[in-house]
């Protein structure tokens, strides 16, 4: 695999570009088109499968949700049972794949003294979009020792499994070895079966389940904080940014019971011990950059929507703190095509993905919401 973190993103981007060019790509270019409305802190955009509605996640508790043409209604509210602040709060929603059907869908947030993450089952109707009270179901509580890299996001893969991004617990250089650590579900990224209740279940193809020592929950592990990931929604690959400690950010392609490497190397260097590690079992990251693109990574989406042809098949990211977006496409975790889009100049908290497989781009401290457009549309 071509080591990016070795190479100035400019010259490496030409490189790339004469491997592989989607549609238009030398007029490639990203613009951003704002949705009416601001919001407190939006950390999260997500929709059902197939519908016209748009839920963005507040920070602090709230829940709105967006219809076509509509001013934004308030879907949930769970500030009371929410600790927010600095990294903490409410984080991410996923609906389940029959969500329409059955109006299930799944919160993750940070709550209590002492601190946990909580992972909850709630139910809607589907039809008039309105909460059922009293219909979260608890699924999963983790301590979370430092009040700092909770993770955050849950997504339901292809498979229909729930699978849960959890930070190594905070603190600075993992104190506890967590992201190592097989017997902690911190520093990993989780998946369960929440078809049936009550609780969940440990799919029989998780990669630890009978292991000794392990907790069977494991599907990857040796992350430090995966903020943000995302599937294909096509290929049914697993992107995620991983936010670096001093040096490195990174986007990995998760895959079952790989090792990532946190805190053993950041990027594609050593970190303890700060040389001469060995990275005997673990897995690369696709792409790393240093402090000069960025300073914490936000994974994104592949773009499969239908409105901007030019944009099939690439991965967007970005960073929070530079406001950088980025575009890639690989092959069999073999980088093609690696280019900056954008410069935005926004504090990116996420992307987002509508029923229909358009991008958004959130801005944490001014409020808003954007689409991501790109060239002519269809």
């Amino acid at each position: 695999m071509l080591n990016i973190q070795a190479l100035p993103l400019k010259s490496l981007s030409g490189l790339l570009l004469f491997l592989w060019s989607p549609s238009s790509a030398q007029a490639l270019s990203l613009s951003l088109q704002p949705l009416p409305g601001k919001f407190k802190q939006p950390v999260f955009l997500t929709a059902p499968a197939g519908s016209d509605l748009l839920f963005v996640i507040e920070q602090q508790g709230m829940i709105w949700k967006i219809a076509k043409g509509q001013p934004k209604t308030l879907f949930l509210d769970l500030r009371r049972q929410i600790q927010a602040g600095g990294e903490k709060g409410l984080l991410s929603m996923a609906f389940a794949p029959d969500y329409l059907r059955h109006g299930r869908f799944f919160l993750n947030y940070t709550t209590g003294t002492p601190l946990k993450t909580r992972i909850s089952e709630w139910r809607a109707n589907p039809q008039k979009q309105t909460i059922i009270q009293g219909s979260e179901r608890v699924l999963l509580e983790i301590p979370q020792p430092y009040q700092n890299h909770n993770g955050g996001q849950i997504a339901f893969g292809k498979d229909g499994m729930l699978y849960i991004g959890m930070g190594d617990g905070g603190s600075a250089n993992d104190p506890h070895g967590n992201g190592q650590n097989p017997n902690s579900l911190l520093g990993k990224i989780l998946r369960i079966d929440v078809s049936k209740g009550p609780g969940y279940r440990i799919p029989t193809d998780n990669p630890f389940q009978r292991q000794a020592g392990y907790r069977p929950e494991i599907w990857a592990y040796g992350l430090r904080n995966p903020w943000r990931f995302s599937f294909d929604r096509q290929t049914g690959e697993l992107y995620l940014g991983d936010v670096g400690q001093n040096r490195f950010e990174e986007i990995d392609l998760v895959e079952k019971g790989q090792n990532y490497g946190w805190n053993r190397q950041e990027g594609f260097s050593c970190f303890s011990p700060p040389q001469n590690c060995s990275s005997k079992g673990l897995t690369a990251p696709l792409v790393a950059y240093g402090r000069q693109a960025g300073i914490a990574v936000t994974g994104g989406y592949v773009y499969r929507g239908k409105r901007f042809p030019a944009l099939s098949g690439l991965y967007l990211y970005g960073d929070f703190g530079s406001g950088k977006v980025w575009g890639l496409k690989q092959k069999q975790k073999k980088i093609l095509w690696h280019q900056p889009l954008l410069n935005s100049g926004l504090n990116i908290s996420s992307f987002g993905e509508d029923g229909h497989g358009e991008l958004y781009l959130l801005d944490y401290s001014k409020g808003r919401i954007y689409r991501i457009e790109a060239g002519s549309r269809k």
